[in-house]
């Protein structure tokens, strides 16, 4: 279960409409992957572990910053919980529902200034990205000394499928991939580990079964009422080798 917008203004976008962000502005086309956004929010408890995700590292006393918050499900979640959420998302469609829903928002995350957030989280955006080194080094830019990042991202190449296609995946990561990019923009990797055990053996199967890239909510909400719960459990002994998903959190000293 995975879905996020190309959140880089400044970069060749790798979904929605092509061309510059002015082109981007004057083009009403809809995101391609809205389908499958819209089949996620049936995911109730995996929407719910994302939002604990966050609440476990991000200091509540500050303002945090979700880079790439496409229809602002987790930052709704965050609100409702009392955090003072900013989001980036530079699909102007998107921004403009955000913007009509309460949120602060910014097409790029240097439209913030530097050292800008204690806490940045980003979930299912880096894959989407053409050059996803320049951007941590931005999220770097954007976090105060002794904040945090929280990065949350689909796993193993292996497991590339129809379904990243169409919602404009340009890569899925390994473990040490993924945190040798934090620590070169400047890092310090706190945890690493992969998320979602069961779902790598299910992603394994569907890549087996003829695939049309979409999403079905039935299916989704079927995996994640009795599925996603025993792989959280099981994420115990699997993290450190395999999951669908891959987390890494990461501290500007």
């Amino acid at each position: 279960m995975s879905s996020a917008r190309d959140v880089r203004s400044d970069s060749q976008p790798t979904e929605g409409p092509p061309g510059t962000p002015q082109q981007r502005e004057a083009d009403p086309s809809p995101y391609p992957g809205t389908t499958n956004l819209e089949a996620m929010e049936a995911a109730r408890n995996y929407h719910r572990f994302l939002t604990a995700m966050v609440l476990r590292y991000a200091d509540p006393a500050r303002r945090v910053l979700d880079f790439g918050a496409c229809t602002g499900t987790h930052a709704r979640a965050l609100r409702a919980r009392g955090i003072q959420v900013c989001c980036v998302e530079p699909d102007p469609q998107l921004r403009r529902r955000l913007e009509q829903d309460g949120f602060r928002v910014a097409a790029s995350v240097l439209d913030y200034g530097s050292e800008a957030f204690a806490s940045i989280y980003s979930i299912n955006v880096l894959e989407h990205l053409e050059d996803d080194a320049a951007t941590l080094r931005e999220l770097f830019r954007a976090t105060e000394p002794g904040g945090r990042v929280i990065l949350y991202v689909p796993a193993f190449q292996l497991l590339f499928s129809a379904m990243d296609r169409t919602v404009g995946h340009l890569r899925r990561y390994r473990d040490r991939q993924l945190a040798a990019l934090v620590h070169e923009a400047g890092f310090r990797v706190t945890h690493c580990g992969y998320v979602d055990g069961l779902g790598f053996l299910a992603t394994l199967g569907y890549r087996l079964l003829p695939e049309t890239g979409t999403l079905n909510s039935g299916k989704v909400a079927f995996y994640d009422r009795f599925v996603f719960p025993p792989s959280q459990a099981l994420d115990r002994l699997t993290s450190r080798w395999f999951g669908k998903n891959l987390m890494v959190v990461a501290r500007r000293d």
